[in-house]
């Protein structure tokens, strides 16, 4: 009989005849079958596009702009603004230049918004954890805040707090006096403060330093706690300090008292401290708004913990304020944060419409300027800047302090 002559098989079980086109070297494939040649070059296109575009425009609006004998640039800064603005944190007259003229908008936007920013934040956590209240009243009334103030357009609230301070409130002559030093009008709130003296800085000085020592109590106490399980009375300590500091060195200075009381002459009132209509129908506007949104976020907030972190924290026996405070808030800051970012951000370019109601900010100077110079595309460009300078800054603190606040996963 003949015998068959048997061929080796290679590795993997595969005869040497029957080798494919996978087994020699790499061969070379066309771009167009490579996926992550086809993205790069799509990339690339689509940025080529997007730079001839942006090429097309610039080019055109300068030549619309020659055409019309229209200067560019912004030397227009330094000439005389020749315009008022009603309110100013800084010395204003209408012989400053534009330059200033802008800064006291930008210095009015940031008032608004810096002090908006914090009573939004207080009271939409407050409306947020009272909604979650097992007291039936309070909840429906939280609930009720929330639906109400969300529905209604920011604009027409801006409207009617606006008309609440002209249509209601009596004239300077009959202004309501509730308490010594207060005067309620259609001219906004005008109440006493001490007179300037030396005493004050250094107490305002006095008062960071305690802000300071706060921080780095609150510290010592975290630790001290992680390490002994005993609490220190934070509150009660940091409340003593940020009083206690002022309140010494304002004694050491001689008790400064004399107080710069507002006084009707002619049409309104002068002295003490006004707070126009105009800066408290914005303020009040942008605040509920914002802290109904803010309310909803602080509650999904909450209920995003589960439940049986609640149940283990009163079965060792903590009170429900400290249960809120030492086991609920901190894990739920983790989902609170990041929409409670967007709500601040919209606070801060929602101030853009007091152009509405009268209220000086970046905004209705700027527009000011351009009305007066013809200067739109710099004006324009301006109160882009501005603002995305502010949405940025406010991104970096609350992502600094989204890190900071994040829990740490073993």
């Amino acid at each position: 009989m003949r015998q068959e002559q048997t061929i080796p098989e290679e590795p993997g079980g595969r005869p040497p005849s029957q080798n494919t086109a996978a087994d020699s070297p790499e061969t070379d494939t066309a771009f167009w079958q490579d996926p992550d040649k086809r993205a790069v070059i799509f990339q690339v296109a689509a940025l080529a596009v997007v730079l001839l575009v942006g090429y097309y425009l610039f080019s055109n609006t300068l030549a619309n702009l020659e055409r019309q004998n229209i200067a560019t640039g912004f030397d227009f800064m330094d000439k005389e603004a020749s315009f008022e603005v009603g309110e100013s944190l800084i010395p204003y007259s209408a012989a400053d230049t534009y330059a200033r003229a802008l800064l006291v908008g930008v210095l009015n936007t940031l008032k608004v918004s810096f002090i908006g920013i914090i009573l939004t934040v207080v009271i939409g956590t407050l409306v947020g954890i009272a909604r979650l209240s097992t007291n039936w009243l309070l909840s429906k009334m939280a609930g009720g805040y929330i639906e109400v103030l969300q529905d209604i357009p920011v604009l027409l609230q801006l409207f009617f707090w606006y008309a609440i301070f002209y249509d209601v409130f009596p004239s300077p002559r009959q202004a309501l006096h509730p308490i010594t030093g207060v005067f309620v009008s259609n001219r906004g709130l005008v109440f006493a403060v001490p007179e300037s003296h030396p005493v004050h800085t250094a107490m305002g000085i006095a008062f960071l330093v305690a802000c300071a020592a706060v921080y780095f109590l609150r510290r010592w106490a975290r630790k001290r706690q992680m390490k002994t399980g005993r609490i220190f009375p934070v509150f009660r300590v940091s409340l003593i300090v940020l009083i206690g500091f002022p309140l010494a060195v304002w004694l050491l200075g001689g008790a400064p008292a004399k107080m710069n009381i507002p006084e009707l002459r002619g049409f309104n009132f002068r002295g003490g401290i006004n707070v126009s209509p105009e800066f408290a129908a914005l303020l009040m506007g942008l605040v509920l708004y914002t802290s109904a949104f803010v309310a909803e976020i602080v509650r999904a907030g909450i209920q995003s913990v589960s439940k049986g972190q609640t149940e283990a924290a009163l079965t060792l026996g903590l009170r429900p304020a400290m249960v809120l405070n030492l086991v609920i808030l901190p894990q739920a800051l983790r989902v609170i944060i990041p929409p409670l970012t967007s709500q601040m951000l919209n606070l801060t370019k929602n101030s853009s419409l007091a152009v509405a109601i009268g209220f000086p900010d970046f905004v209705s100077v700027a527009n000011t300027t351009i009305n007066q110079t013809g200067q739109a595309i710099e004006g324009i460009a301006l109160i882009m800047a501005v603002y995305l300078f502010f949405s940025l800054l406010t991104s970096a603190f609350m992502n600094w302090y989204n890190q900071k606040a994040r829990l740490v996963e073993r």
